[in-house]
This record gives structure tokens, sequence and C-alpha cells, in this order.
């Protein structure tokens, strides 16, 4: 039985690639925070699976913490999800964000390669790393150019993660993550807060969503298709490769409220605030869009759920979600 280790387990991504490897016959063990213990909000992700899962609490911004957790799991295939997912332009908070996107991923690595160098290591990339793009749409080649704090914190640890696959022989990958949903996806992100603000709206909870630019491009897929090309990525026959994960289809904010409020019947521009300048974020010149070719070629995987199905699906589990208080 092989035996996973997923760091951000109680995440969107975590709590899916768990149910996926435990499908799969995996032995699973996961890495939370001490602070999501008696939080049920933060662990309803892995309501289904729980029981299955040995969970670890585990500072990982701690060398040696994250020393002793490698050495007591003995992982095969370690996933690296854990983040400061949120994309702040604003430059605050860098140490952390640093510290939580780069300085983790190297103690990950080098516990790896001391303890058990056979264990076979994905870390979740971004599409942020190619930030302000020199063209569309990006794929394994395209020149990095990061705009953001996150951007830049993931692009340095995809470094490291090339480093101990070329110099220490290790098995280690990075995927090129873009934007993926699903309705474990966080109230942060634009699609979330689109979907639950549409169910509020329906029940009369509310009468606006206010949001920024309506005219942002953004390559959006399924969480769940996205995890199994993680795994698909630590079992491939060519050996450890990076890979954009994508859909290579574009889609505007106004997309994504179009599908949302049709579900419910009304149409999005009655509903809409954009006048609160805080959650306006200035279209790329070059949109992030991805090409998925690759990883299609090599190991077949390609998206297979559209945008308004996700959407679809999100906004009845919000609808589901409200009448249940």
């Amino acid at each position: 039985m092989k035996r996973a280790l997923v760091t951000g387990i109680n995440g969107q991504d975590g709590s899916y690639l768990a149910e996926l490897l435990l499908s799969k016959g995996y032995e699973v063990h996961g890495v939370i925070r001490r602070s999501s213990i008696e939080n049920s909000t933060k662990m309803s992700n892995l309501k289904d699976s729980i029981a299955r899962i040995k969970l670890y609490t585990c500072s990982l911004d701690n060398h040696l913490a994250v020393y002793k957790l490698i050495a007591a799991v003995q992982p095969d295939e370690c996933y690296h999800l854990a983040a400061s997912s949120f994309v702040n332009y604003s430059f605050e908070d860098e140490v952390s964000i640093i510290a939580t996107n780069f300085t983790i991923t190297h103690y990950i690595l080098s516990s790896i390669k001391e303890l058990c160098p056979q264990c076979k290591v994905y870390f979740a990339g971004s599409s942020e790393m190619f930030g302000n793009a020199d063209r569309v749409p990006q794929n394994e080649d395209t020149k990095f150019n990061p705009r953001s704090i996150y951007g830049i914190a993931k692009l340095s640890s995809y470094h490291v993660v090339k480093n101990y696959r070329e110099h220490h022989g290790l098995y280690a990958c990075t995927g090129f993550t873009y934007n993926h949903e699903s309705p474990r996806r966080s109230h942060a992100f634009v699609t979330r807060k689109i979907t639950s603000g549409v169910a509020q709206i329906a029940i009369g909870l509310t009468h606006k969503i206010e949001l920024g630019n309506l005219d942002a491009i953004r390559d959006w897929g399924y969480a769940p298709e996205y995890v199994e090309a993680m795994w698909l990525m630590l079992n491939n026959p060519h050996g450890p490769h990076d890979y954009v994960i994508a859909t290579g289809i574009p889609h505007s904010v106004k997309d994504v409220l179009t599908f949302a409020f049709a579900i419910v019947g009304l149409d999005y521009q009655n509903y809409i605030d954009t006048q609160n300048n805080k959650f306006f974020r200035p279209s790329e010149q070059v949109p992030l869009i991805g090409d998925p070719s690759n990883i299609y070629q090599d190991l077949g995987w390609h998206n297979i759920v559209k945008l308004e199905h996700i959407i679809e699906e999100m906004v009845n589990n919000d609808l589901n979600l409200l009448k249940s208080i």
C-alpha cells in the first residue's frame, strides 16, 4: 500500500486529492494547522473522508517539526499544497507570504532528501508565476514574470524543486495550476463570492454583490479534475516533469456572472455594484490562459467539466447551505 502525505489537506485541493488517493487504495496522511482542529468550517471539506485519514498538526515553518513529520510518515508520495493562496498585490505581509510559499517547500525537500529520497514530490505552482506574460496561451517554456509576492514566492519554490530534481536526484515536479473551482472554494475567491452572493440574492438575504473588474479574463477549471493531474504527475512513466494544468479556455468575470444568475432566473446587471475600488484588479495586458497540450500528450489528461456546470454546482451548493441554516 502506497503512503501519501498531503500538506493543506483540509483545503479545496487537499480534500479532493485525499478522496482520490483513498479511492486508489493509498494510506493517506495529512497536515493541518493547529488552529483548524476546533474550527468545524475549516474541517468541513474532510467530513466524508476524515475517518480514513491520519491527521497531523505541524508547524510547517519549523524545520525540525517538518523533519520529524517526514521521519514519522516515511511517505512514498508527498503533495505540497499548503500555501497562502490569496494573491495580494499591495505587497503587505511579504515576510509571511515568502515563509509560507517558499521556506516550507525547502524544508520539505531537504527532509525528504535526508530521510526518504525515494519519495516523489509534487509542488503546487501557479499561473501567477507567469504574471505579466509575454504570450498567450502560456506553456512550460513561457518566460516567468510574476507581479505579486505570491507569484515570486511560488517561482522561488519552483526553482528549489528543480534544483532538488536536477542536483539531488529527487523525483520532484511542479504543476503550474491555473484557476480551478468547486463548491469547496474559499469565499476569498471571486467565483465563490459570486455563487454565494447569487444564492443570498435568490432567497432575499441581500440585493447586491460588490465586485471589481468584470472584464478580467481567467482560465477556470474543475478542482477534482486538477488533483487527478497532480496524481498523474507523480505516476508519470516518463519520469518527473513540470506541466501546465489548465483548460486553455478563456472566460471573463461577466461570463461567470451570466452562468450564476441564469441558474436562479435573474439578470446579473441588476445586482452588481462595481463602485468599490478595493475590489478592482486591473486586467493583464496578456490574459493568463494555459496551454495543457503537454500533459495531454504525455499523460492523457484534459479537462472535461465546463465552467457553466462548475458554477451551477457551486450555486446549488450555496443555496443548499443557506437553506440548511
